[in-house]
């Protein structure tokens, strides 16, 4: 599965400020680009949670591939690609070094050695997919920064495919009271209450799908899932709560890095530790 980039919801607020969320999909080796938007809500799929034989089996059979195969130079950027003998030359070499690291990882997991997927995981990563949850009211700089000739290819690609996303949505107006809630379908939208939806959309933003680990649609289990992310307190697993959000009544009120929407992580006094771990905890303010 390539590059992909969709609007899971799209909600303006009376105060006329937006607040969209997307699902995206690019190589996790530019992951760290990504993540030095802070304006931007985000939850991956995890490397910790992917069984060993399933990562493997996913990087085999679909490794992440350089874009753009840009020759040596001083700087940042590379301006200038390889021709097409070198670029073939390249790529066998980049697989070479896939099938070194699936040679590794299968030896680590061997009965002699069995090491935990969140150390074998690591060693994949380069030439793994990543899917991201990605929900922001403010979108410009995120834009203009990352579909600039200057930004690295792979990223550039998977930013212009966003922006013709945005761009491509209508997003519906949500009254006072109401909630953007990614994830939740239109029949759970109609049928489930409220609490029920938010504590939902919560789970499916921390696992990144509206489907439980076991491929099907669960409630139990994302109620389940819901109720471990809360009950760790400041330990607890809060950035999936700020994807889901309700409109502030001024265009100018922020709520984490969110204008003019509250996130719901911050109904949360305990969504933040206040004290050191060696310390006597204070009552936390909101």
């Amino acid at each position: 599965m390539p590059f992909h980039a969709r609007v899971l919801l799209d909600s303006i607020s009376p105060a006329h400020i937006r607040l969209t969320t997307m699902e995206v999909r690019y190589p996790r080796f530019i992951h760290s680009e990504m993540l030095t938007h802070r304006v931007l809500s985000r939850n991956s799929s995890s490397s910790r949670a992917i069984p060993i034989r399933k990562m493997i089996d996913a990087v085999r059979s679909d490794p992440a591939m350089p874009l753009w195969w840009g020759r040596n130079q001083s700087g940042m950027q590379a301006r200038e690609e390889v021709d097409e003998s070198t670029r073939a030359l390249a790529e066998a070499e980049w697989k070479r070094a896939l099938e070194d690291a699936l040679a590794h990882a299968e030896r680590l997991t061997a009965s002699d050695i069995n090491l935990h997927k969140q150390l074998v995981n690591r060693i994949l990563e380069p030439f793994a997919w990543i899917t991201v949850i990605v929900t922001a009211t403010e979108w410009a700089n995120f834009f203009t920064q990352r579909t600039h000739d200057d930004a690295q290819p792979e990223i550039k690609h998977i930013a212009e495919m966003m922006l013709a996303a945005y761009r491509a949505s209508t997003a519906r107006r949500l009254a006072p009271g109401e909630w953007h809630t990614p994830l939740i379908l239109p029949d759970e939208e109609s049928t489930l209450a409220q609490d029920a939806r938010l504590h939902i959309s919560v789970a499916r933003c921390a696992r990144v799908s509206y489907l439980s680990h076991d491929g099907t649609r669960d409630h139990a289990k994302d109620i389940e899932l819901y109720e471990r992310l809360v009950g760790g307190g400041a330990n607890g697993h809060w950035s999936p709560f700020e994807h889901v959000a309700t409109p502030l009544s001024g265009a100018s009120e922020w709520s984490g890095n969110f204008r003019g929407w509250e996130q719901y992580r911050k109904r949360f006094p305990q969504e933040h530790a206040s004290t050191f771990p060696d310390e006597a905890p204070i009552a936390a303010s909101r």
